[in-house]
């Protein structure tokens, strides 16, 4: 991609400097709907997708697609077809669209995607993200991250580039900073979306294009207006030239150029109002909602939200410790996990998106995620995660125990993944999983799908036929080593929720397992009960129990849970 345009700083007299006025990129389609994969992704998007839409509709008169017609399109296998319908599920603004209501992937297949939504998802797959900044404070990084690995050797041998893209001790772009970059991208190629979604008028050719109100609609695909985005409302009523049209009455379309220069002066002033945000101010600090927090430092007892109240609430800079959060804590349906280490962190809510990003030596739970959920730079890292879709990217030597309705996704640069079953439940989990549509007689955690190792969508250049190579997938976790996981009654008393038990069935190879050791457990707890020993050889025995038990605390990284033991 060349540089963004420089945005434009004139507003238009009738464009009201107030909060409901500033455009939103959304976040969804740039955080979860890119796909490494070749064939998606365009030189001249444009030049491609325009013919692409009308032979698309030609052949589909209710203008939507299946896997089948996208395969034959785009000239990728079935499979990655039917990847393509399901990322367009979890990232579409419209909860009513078919596509979304779709249970079981027959239904997906059979109700398709609605080839506009389609071509947009297209066109941003050219998309380049903004690189992950380097930690400010060196010496908090060293403080948390562990100065040997299983990897170091590996590292060592690497090139520079290969280097670069290997190493996860870095942090994600400021919500600010990638927001003014997917507005600026937006901006820069605004023309060209909106003529995939524009209709020539009739005798005029193709040099005067329009946009119906339905055709407006879709580029709530990429943008929304105000606080609380395009929930409940249509994106045409934040609009002057379609606010006030007749519910009863189709209203007129308008030219393309209308609709372009209104959303460029919206642009131009959410840009403006996000530079003046971030600046320094006078004697004063910088946004904290965008600072880096000192890892060693950070509270572990409050939940960072956006300013907004629109955006994600952050959960970053966790060091040595244990946190819990339930729905009561969560303003918005989405939370990042950022930067936590040696900890373990509970999300025990109903929430929309995921993202766990560059953390190490931690035990992070998921409690339900209905759209989708990215985990990516982190290395030791136990993830429990309970979700309709998960995005595997650039981790090392971590275990993934899932509960998903979708098969797992792996891309980048991976090393040494596990997979096993989802293993543990809390008290409210299935009220969650239902209020965010996740099936628990559907799990896919055993059937990953590997992508590609090199992402086209950093901004890093790639040697040249690197990007064809295949991510490193997963193997299944040893059922031996398969244990349930005990998420402790944090609050006491009666719990409110019905769930008593993991509401994922196991595969009978890990329920084997599992019934083991509960016999095995019993038959030691007999034996010791009925030893027939000293007072002093007692204690001795359980001396040498406790040396054994701590040991196995730190070997398998358990005692991570036991911090919120340890008191402020």
């Amino acid at each position: 991609m060349s540089d963004p345009i420089e945005p434009s700083t004139s507003t238009s007299p009738s464009l009201a400097r107030d909060p409901a006025s500033l455009i939103h990129p959304r976040r969804e389609p740039f955080e979860h709907g890119l796909l490494p994969i070749p064939k998606l992704i365009f030189t001249d998007p444009t030049q491609t997708l325009i013919p692409l839409k009308q032979k698309l509709i030609e052949h589909s008169p209710s203008q939507r697609v299946d896997s089948a017609a996208i395969s034959e399109a785009l000239q990728i296998s079935i499979e990655h077809a039917h990847l393509v319908l399901d990322t367009i599920a979890s990232i579409l603004h419209s909860e009513t669209d078919p596509l979304v209501r779709a249970k079981q992937e027959k239904e997906v297949d059979s109700v398709g995607v609605d080839v506009h939504d389609l071509v947009l998802f297209l066109y941003i797959q050219s998309y380049k993200r903004l690189l992950p900044r380097t930690h400010k404070d060196a010496a908090a990084v060293a403080d948390v991250w562990p100065s040997t690995s299983a990897f170091d050797g590996y590292l060592s041998a690497l090139s520079p580039l290969q280097l670069v893209r290997s190493n996860s001790r870095r942090l994600m772009p400021s919500q600010a900073d990638e927001e003014a970059h997917q507005l600026s991208y937006l901006q820069k190629h605004l023309a060209n979306i909106l003529s995939l979604l524009a209709e020539p008028v009739e005798g005029e050719g193709e040099e005067s294009l329009v946009l119906t109100m339905e055709g407006f609609e879709h580029l709530g695909f990429l943008i929304q207006f105000g606080e609380k985005g395009s929930e409940g409302r249509n994106l045409s009523q934040s609009a002057p030239f379609f606010a006030n049209s007749d519910p009863d009455m189709p209203a007129v379309p308008v030219p393309a150029t209308q609709v372009h220069e209104w959303i460029l002066q919206n642009i131009a002033y959410t840009l403006e109002n996000i530079s003046e945000r971030n600046s320094p101010k006078d004697n004063g600090p910088p946004n904290s909602s965008d600072q880096d927090v000192a890892m060693t430092d950070a509270s572990t007892s409050s939940i960072k939200a956006s300013p907004s109240g629109r955006g994600p609430s952050f959960i970053e800079g966790i060091s040595k410790t244990s946190l819990v959060k339930q729905a009561s804590d969560f303003k918005g349906s989405s939370a990042k996990v950022l930067n936590c280490h040696d900890s373990a962190i509970y999300i025990l809510a109903p929430l929309r998106y995921a993202t766990i990003y560059g953390c190490s030596d931690a035990t992070i739970v998921l409690g339900a995620v209905g759209k989708a959920v990215r985990v990516e730079h982190c290395e030791r890292v136990h993830v429990i995660i309970a979700a309709k879709r998960v995005c595997i990217a650039n981790c090392r030597e971590c275990v993934f125990f899932l509960g998903v309705n979708q098969r797992p996704l792996i891309v980048g640069d991976n090393h040494k993944l596990q997979v096993a079953p989802y293993n543990t439940f809390y008290s409210q989990l299935e009220e969650h999983m239902t209020e965010v549509g996740i099936d628990a007689t559907v799990n896919r955690w055993d059937e990953p799908v590997a992508l590609g190792m090199v992402d086209p969508h950093d901004s890093l250049s790639h040697p040249a036929g690197v990007s064809e190579v295949q991510a490193e997938s997963a193997t299944r976790l040893d059922s031996d080593q398969f244990t349930n996981f005990l998420i402790p009654n944090w609050f006491g008393g009666e719990s409110p929720g019905s769930t008593k038990d993991n509401p994922f069935p196991l595969p009978d190879a890990y329920m084997a397992s599992q019934n083991r050791n509960l016999k095995n457990l019993g038959e030691i707890k007999q034996l010791l009960k009925e030893a027939p020993l000293e007072e002093s050889r007692k204690r001795e025995l359980s001396s040498a129990l406790h040396v054994y038990f701590k040991d196995w605390l730190y070997a398998s990284g358990n005692i991570r849970q036991l911090y919120c033991l340890q008191g402020d």
